[in-house]
């Protein structure tokens, strides 16, 4: 099986109190002169107390188009990127030259050559390195990657693979937009980076690196008639956000059976889980989950907790709970953990950990 060697995560430069960022949105956002109380309570609502941003909040006025928002999302994802697979490989006792693929994925933001390519020669990458870019899973783009990292390394199991996720959610905010989906994403999403390394199961462990879980099985579910649930409309503004507030629904309706089903071709009871690493996708949606697989009070808790501390970081953010299990909650070793997030599609992406 694929052995997670190590993840680490990193965060954009300027943390700043919701507040102050509530503040900056009423100023780019709406209307001169509207009243607020609207964007005050759907900012309180997100239970976020604190983000990190790429600029600094009085910058975010002067982006004024897509290109100059892309061209931010280009440098600074490449600066934060380098930042968290550097941090990963040396957590993992590895050195760039150790890598044999490198999956990158971010849905706020485009590159070409893509931020993987632009991070070969600064990292000091093998050119043979095989890499693979993906574009358009959004929060659940850190769980598909584990996913696909592991398919990968079973077919070359003496292999070491690297995801990095990079998502700067801030820069995609639209200004003069005061419409309900981009005041609650202005709320609820920030920015930040998270690289995990795995290794083959024909790869040696090293004496350095600490037992991280292995990957035992993953499984997709795209749910029909869903397009519209979450993603984006691609404007001369950039990124506009499709948000329905029927995603808790969506939840609801399809999650249990997806959990149990899958749990359950191994022979595991949804009870027999000793952590559940959850994407935070907000409130309304952590309060879904924990009522469609019936899971006790405290199972999310290191999810709210990086939800309050950071905001969603879309793709980034499982993998933020992921390290966050491993250094807070770690589990007993042997037992069964369950790695999920949905995202546009609207998808859901279910990997089997052993820890």
């Amino acid at each position: 099986m694929t052995r997670i060697a190590a993840v680490h995560g990193a965060l954009a430069p300027h943390r700043r109190p919701q507040s102050e960022i509530t503040d900056m949105v009423a100023r780019t956002c709406l209307p001169e002169g509207s009243d607020r109380r609207v964007l005050d309570r759907l900012h309180r609502s997100t239970q976020v107390r604190s983000r990190h941003m790429t600029l600094p909040l009085e910058r975010y006025g002067e982006l004024d188009g897509f290109g100059t928002s892309n061209d931010v999302f280009i440098a600074a994802a490449t600066d934060l990127g380098a930042k968290a697979v550097r941090g990963a490989l040396h957590m993992a006792g590895l050195t760039a030259a150790d890598v044999d693929l490198l999956i990158f994925t971010s849905v706020t933001g485009i590159a070409t050559p893509s931020i993987d390519a632009r991070l070969a020669g600064r990292l000091g990458l093998r050119p043979d390195v095989k890499r693979l870019p993906l574009f358009g899973l959004g929060c659940a783009g850190g769980a598909a990657g584990l996913a696909r990292m592991h398919d990968y390394l079973l077919g070359r199991p003496g292999h070491v693979a690297v995801l990095l996720s990079v998502e700067l959610c801030s820069l995609t905010f639209q200004r003069n937009d005061a419409s309900m989906a981009n005041l609650v994403a202005t709320g609820l999403f920030g920015d930040g980076a998270a690289a995990v390394v795995a290794c083959g199961g024909k790869r040696p462990r090293r004496p350095e690196e600490t037992a991280g879980p292995t990957i035992v099985d993953s499984r997709s579910h795209l749910y029909p008639d869903t397009g519209r649930v979450m993603g984006w409309d691609i404007k001369n503004s950039g990124f506009q956000v499709i948000l329905d507030p029927k995603v808790p629904d969506v939840v609801r309706r399809y999650l249990a059976d997806d959990v149990e089903g899958f749990l359950s071709d191994h022979g595991i009871k949804p009870k027999d889980v000793t952590a559940w690493v959850c994407h935070p996708g907000g409130p309304k949606v952590l309060q879904a989950v924990t009522e469609a697989l019936d899971l006790p009070e405290e199972a999310l808790d290191v999810t709210w907790r990086h939800l309050a501390d950071v905001g969603n970081l879309s793709s980034s953010s499982v993998l933020h709970v992921l390290r966050d299990t491993l250094a807070q909650r770690r589990p007993p070793p042997g037992t069964p953990g369950l790695l999920l997030a949905m995202g546009p599609g609207f998808a859901c992406e279910l990997v089997l950990l052993r820890w």
